[in-house]
């Protein structure tokens, strides 16, 4: 069983969705778990839920993570409150799709900021504490999508694409100081955006998997609480796909 009594993770969108999921997980390890997300009253129900029912530490925190400002902020708080990070999930992340001939340039500016930018200040601000505690984690929730693209979401892709790269090169970076940077590449998970569908649609979407289904926000979380344990230790700059068999 992994134990993680004695450390402290952030994750970043995880108020609600597949982010609440991995800081549920987190937690239910035993770590300290601070709750980020835009939406400061989302991340307080999520981070009192989750501290009444595992019994540990949360810290519910809003931020934009596309801001500068709003990141260091929210690591200054975080580690007051913790000391130490031992674990960052950079989960955060919107769509805004619609084929290249029609998207306007506010909808690629905003994802992009969002989805890679976050990750990249996140990334800054975890690296001094991390270094200084000679380790951690660090886990960015990319998508499938980053590794073959999709069809009207041009913007979403080159997001996801370009947290693969992050992801690589902080590997490299980070390397000698025992942080580990890896990425989960989510295929069709089922959450609110496709709760939405048809059952047509659904079925659709299945018929492309080879496992014949949608994956669930517990099968993310399962991926990011082994890369979040000292089971990875040995493990890192990699992309680990949970899609079903989508991606091979």
């Amino acid at each position: 069983m992994i134990d993680l009594a004695t450390k402290s993770a952030l994750v970043t969108g995880s108020g609600r969705g597949i982010g609440r999921e991995i800081a549920r997980k987190l937690a239910q390890a035993g770590a300290d778990v601070v709750i980020s997300d835009i939406d400061l009253t989302t991340a307080q129900a999520t981070a009192g839920e989750i501290a009444s029912e595992f019994g540990h530490r949360t810290l519910a925190l809003a931020a934009d993570v596309s801001k500068e400002g709003d990141v260091k902020k929210m690591f200054e708080e975080a580690l007051s409150a913790f000391s130490k990070i031992d674990v960052l999930v950079n989960n955060a992340g919107i769509t805004r799709d619609g084929l290249i001939m029609r998207m306007k340039e506010e909808d690629w500016d905003l994802v992009l900021s969002i989805n890679l930018k976050s990750a990249f200040l996140c990334c800054r601000e975890a690296a001094r504490p991390m270094m200084k505690a000679k380790g951690g984690k660090i886990i960015n929730i990319a998508s499938v999508v980053g590794l073959m693209g999709n069809a009207g979401q041009v913007n979403y892709s080159a997001s996801k694409a370009g947290m693969i790269g992050l992801t690589k090169t902080l590997a490299r970076e980070f390397a000698t100081r025992s942080i580990n940077v890896n990425a989960i590449a989510p295929g069709f998970i089922r959450t609110a955006m496709t709760d939405k569908l048809t059952d047509e649609e659904k079925a659709k979407l299945s018929g492309q998997i080879p496992m014949a289904k949608l994956g669930e926000p517990n099968d993310v979380a399962n991926a990011a609480l082994f890369l979040g344990s000292s089971l990875s230790d040995y493990i890192t700059g990699q992309v680990i796909t949970v899609d079903g068999g989508l991606v091979m």
